[in-house]
This record gives C-alpha cells, sequence and structure tokens, in this order.
C-alpha cells in the first residue's frame, strides 16, 4: 500500500492532468495585428497593441496594458465590448487633474486594483506610476517625476526617480510594491504618508540567498511581483530566473522555482530543480499555484502549491500564434501578462500575437 503522501501527490497529479485534458484555449481581444482602432468596441474585431499587465477590477472586467499604443483597456466579458480607460493613443507624459482618458502614456506595463477600486498603473518609459480615481476618473502620478534614476527614499514618492519599473502590486495595508528593474530593486510606497522606501535589493545583480532577509539582500532582476491575498508576495526574477515567496510577516525571501539558469527545462519536477527562460509576469491562483508568463520559452508556467512541481499550462516552447484550443498546442509569442482570477479562470497578455487569451 501506498504511503499517504505518495497517495495524496498521485491524486493531484491526476487530477491536474485531467484539468489540462479538459482545458482550451480562446482569443477574447485582439486580431493579431499591432494597430490602434479606439473607436471598434468589439475586443475580438479590435487591434490590441501589445498586451503586457492584466487583471480583473473589481467590477468584473479584465483591464489591459497596451505598450504599443499607451493606454489602458477594459474588457467586458459578458458583451465582449472593449472601452477605453486611461490614454489618448499619443505616447507622452500629460493630463494629470484631467480626464484619464485624455492623458499622454508612455508604455503602461502593468495595472493593479486597491481596495476601493482605484486603478494603478505603471509606466516604464516615464519611470513612474499613476492613478486613476474610481469615481472622477481624474489621472494622478503617485510615484516618480518621469525622470530615470535612483532617488528620494525617506522622501515624498512623487519627487523620487525609478529606473524602468515594470510591475506593481497592492498589499491590504496600503503599500504599493514597484519592481525598480533598473535598479535591482523593490521599492515600497505608503499610501496614506506618500512616503517611498526601498523594501528588497541592493542594486547589485547578485544571486538571492534562501531564507535571506529582503532587506540589504541582491535581487537580481525583480520583474514581476503579486500579492496572495494574505501575508505573502510572490517575486519573479527575470535576468535572475528564479521565482521567490516573500514572506510580509518575518520580512525573508524562500525560493520557490528555477535554479538560476537560463533555460526550458524540468518540466513535471520539482520547480527549484527547472529552468526558467525571462519570467516577466507571475499570477497567484486561489488555491495557491503560482502561474508564470516564462517570456522567452513563449509559455505559461505554473508552479503547484500541492506539489512543488513545475507544469507547463499554455504552449510548448516554441514561438507561435496559437491555433486556439489544446492549451499544449497553442503557441504564444513572448507573453508578458498572467492573471488568475477568483474562479481559477488563467488570462494571459500574448504580447507579441496581439491577443488577449483564456484558459478556460
Amino acid at each position: 500500500m501506498r504511503p499517504r503522501a505518495e497517495f495524496v501527490l498521485l491524486i493531484v497529479l491526476l487530477a491536474a492532468a485531467q484539468a489540462a485534458l479538459a482545458a482550451e484555449v480562446v482569443t477574447i481581444a485582439g486580431t493579431g495585428v499591432k494597430a490602434y482602432e479606439p473607436e471598434n468596441p468589439v475586443a475580438t474585431k479590435t487591434p490590441v497593441g501589445e498586451p503586457y499587465g492584466i487583471a480583473k477590477g473589481p467590477d468584473g472586467c479584465l483591464y489591459i496594458c497596451e505598450i504599443a499604443n499607451h493606454v489602458v483597456r477594459k474588457l467586458d466579458e459578458s458583451t465582449g465590448n472593449l472601452t477605453l480607460v486611461a490614454g489618448n493613443g499619443m505616447k507622452g507624459y500629460s493630463g494629470d487633474g484631467g480626464p484619464a482618458t485624455e492623458a499622454q502614456l508612455n508604455e503602461p506595463y502593468e495595472v493593479r486594483f486597491d481596495k476601493a477600486g482605484n486603478i494603478y498603473f505603471v509606466e516604464m518609459q516615464n519611470n513612474l506610476v499613476r492613478k486613476v480615481d474610481a469615481k472622477t476618473g481624474i489621472i494622478s502620478t503617485v510615484a516618480g517625476t518621469g525622470k530615470q534614476g535612483f532617488s528620494g527614499d525617506g522622501g515624498p514618492a512623487i519627487k523620487a526617480t525609478f529606473n524602468r519599473p515594470h510591475s506593481i502590486t497592492l498589499d491590504h495595508d496600503g503599500h504599493l510594491y514597484i519592481c525598480d528593474i533598473g535598479n535591482h530593486r523593490v521599492r515600497v510606497v505608503d499610501l496614506e504618508t506618500g512616503i517611498v522606501s526601498t523594501f528588497g535589493g541592493t542594486g547589485e545583480r547578485q544571486s538571492t540567498p534562501d531564507g535571506a532577509p529582503i532587506a540589504d539582500t541582491p535581487l537580481n532582476g525583480p520583474r514581476a511581483l503579486d500579492f496572495d491575498g494574505k501575508h505573502s508576495l510572490y517575486l519573479a526574477l527575470r535576468e535572475g530566473n528564479e521565482v521567490y515567496r516573500i514572506d510580509l510577516k518575518s520580512k525573508t525571501l524562500h525560493h520557490l522555482a528555477g535554479t538560476g539558469k537560463k533555460g526550458f527545462s524540468g518540466n513535471g519536477g520539482p520547480a527549484k530543480h527547472a529552468t526558467l527562460s525571462g519570467p516577466k509576469g507571475i499570477a497567484i491562483a486561489p488555491n495557491g499555484d503560482v502561474y508564470l508568463a516564462d517570456t522567452e520559452s513563449h509559455t505559461i508556467r505554473v508552479i503547484r502549491a500541492a506539489t512543488g512541481v513545475l507544469d507547463v499550462v499554455v504552449g510548448d516552447g516554441q514561438r507561435g500564434d496559437g491555433p486556439d484550443g489544446g492549451p499544449l498546442k497553442c503557441r504564444t509569442a513572448r507573453p508578458h501578462g498572467v492573471f488568475v482570477d477568483k474562479a481559477g479562470t488563467v488570462y494571459i497578455g500574448d504580447s507579441e500575437n496581439y491577443r488577449v487569451r483564456r484558459l478556460q
């Protein structure tokens, strides 16, 4: 008779295999063409300009960052309509204090929401984070000056400088975390006081020891962040090709996946022994599974919370455009965005296919 632990593991693996066989991928926005048509509301007939970060808002709509079009749009899946939320389609930095839809943005990379429903997004090329008020639709800058650099810790976030910030997330205590990738740091803004500080990273491109305190520990290319809704952040390192859990209570780093070497190996085995290929998106599922947009292998991969095993859920490691249908036969092209909703549905920003896809 099998030991109980092995029996449980077998059941989990069989369940995952059955779910994979039943799942399919469908395109829900974009035409495969890189263009901008703000007046066409039907998502599957509207070009989506290089979708990066994606997330569902409190209204149940999917919000999409389009870096090529310099806009954030939302998709109502019940109607299939796509509407503008921020940006006027022109590259720049303007509009603070006015309607978000009239503002100029510069490559919005990722979008998140606070408890009040306010929208936050990071603009990599403007080196800042902006906010859209949920009630008024007015846009403002909450971190960054628009200039590239590293300064301002201990002072107002709007006077601080960042270096190509890529990813943001918020916890339940009013903290905005920013992957300041060019500075190899994660920085945090206290939204009540507006003060910014370094949360983790030293600016050095060195390896990150397992179990180390987050303060004063190197982070090699901190690219993507997500909050599990409890007491942990999950961090993907782009250059480091690893994933860590950050315990917000103990302020310590815990290695979950990746050997530190770039590659596409280890699928079906322990995530810590696998190689990753420039992960640029991360999302936590309701059951604790950790999904990765493993950008340079053109796949969506998952670290199973129950087993620590790394699986591929979309793609086969080769660049391509679909076809929709079976997940492991649906190729993607440098996906940057991944999001998992409360029902466990996975959404993909298939960036260089100019599509948003759904795994269901």
